[in-house]
């Protein structure tokens, strides 16, 4: 059972030492093998002492085991599981934020493995920073076998596309451009509550356009709320062989260039078919660089081009002038 506690009344608490209350949600679609994978982890973490939390689980009209493998856990770990219809992320998100009992909401994926002292590292940065509303940690990418040797070339250059993430081993104040990624982050409640996630973003089926909570969080400390990075909440994410090639990349990239492309914030009067002639010219360019370099230089190289590539698609794609909206 999760003890509930007035925003005020928590924070000093926390500093007495008093009971945390927390939930940790994971939102799910169709991948009940590396959901019962994490589930598996949260059943082997410790659990820090004067704090009570539960798991929360968001099934977003899964179609595969996904009921079948939380019924496993639901004897072994403090799990609700509740079913968000509306297909997308951000709906599942703002389902769980509905639904949760905590005074922190501790988002997480359904493809991670969690260290053992997670959640330790977690209750420990909270009442350290009680007047602090967002935390983070690392996120260790956990590639499934051996990546391809290009990709292994490239990827201090795209490290990024597979969600890792490390600021160091200091608990340094969050910025608008240091924050925590969507697999390993904290947001108090009451903040939360008062800042749902975009329906328009976030993973749903057809449209793979994140940063739903890039935006929720960089909103929240433009209003003057605090952040702390958490060095010791690490945990792992998963990378499967489907996501090392260069077809993975190259959407990933594209789906940067549609979200961008949507926020566009200048009316270009000199269009061509609904896109602005720089648009038509700068995609041709790039894909025509891509291809070429493809062929004949190194990944050290080509990347660059695909990276080009891929955005400007993507941006030309999903251009849409906010003052034309």
């Amino acid at each position: 059972m999760v003890v509930k506690q007035s925003g005020c009344d928590s924070a000093a608490a926390y500093r007495r030492g008093g009971r945390l209350s927390l939930t940790v949600a994971i939102c799910t679609w169709n991948r009940s093998q590396s959901l019962q994978h994490t589930l598996a982890g949260f059943a082997q973490i410790a659990i820090p002492p004067e704090t009570d939390w539960e798991l929360l689980v968001v099934n977003n009209n899964c179609t595969d085991r996904t009921d079948e493998v939380v019924r496993v856990f639901e004897g072994r770990l403090p799990m609700r599981c509740v079913l968000e219809r509306r297909p997308g992320l951000s709906h599942a998100r703002n389902r769980a934020v509905a639904e949760a009992s905590g005074d922190y909401i501790i988002w997480t994926d359904d493809d991670v493995t969690v260290g053992r002292g997670w959640l330790s590292a977690y209750t420990d940065a909270f009442r350290r920073w009680p007047d602090a509303a967002i935390f983070g940690g690392p996120i260790q990418p956990w590639f499934d076998g051996d990546p391809p040797a290009w990709l292994q070339k490239i990827y201090p250059k795209i490290a990024g596309v597979y969600a890792a993430r490390d600021f160091g081993a200091e608990p340094i104040p969050f910025t608008p451009d240091v924050i925590p990624w969507g697999a390993n982050y904290v947001i108090r409640a009451r903040e939360q509550r008062a800042h749902p996630y975009n329906p328009d973003l976030g993973y749903r089926p057809g449209r793979m356009v994140g940063w739903e909570e890039t935006e929720v969080i960089r909103a929240l400390l433009a209003g003057g709320a605090e952040g702390r990075w958490v060095p010791d909440a690490r945990l792992k994410h998963h990378v499967p062989k489907t996501r090392q090639t260069t077809k993975y990349l190259r959407k990933h990239f594209y789906n940067r260039g549609i979200y961008f492309g949507g926020r566009w914030d200048q009316i270009d009067r000199r269009l061509v078919f609904g896109r602005p002639r720089w648009l038509w010219k700068r995609v041709v360019e790039a894909e025509l660089k891509y291809r070429v370099h493809r062929a004949i230089s190194a990944p050290e190289v080509w990347v660059e081009h695909l990276i080009t590539s891929s955005e400007s698609w993507g941006l030309f794609n999903g251009y849409t002038p906010r003052a034309q909206v």
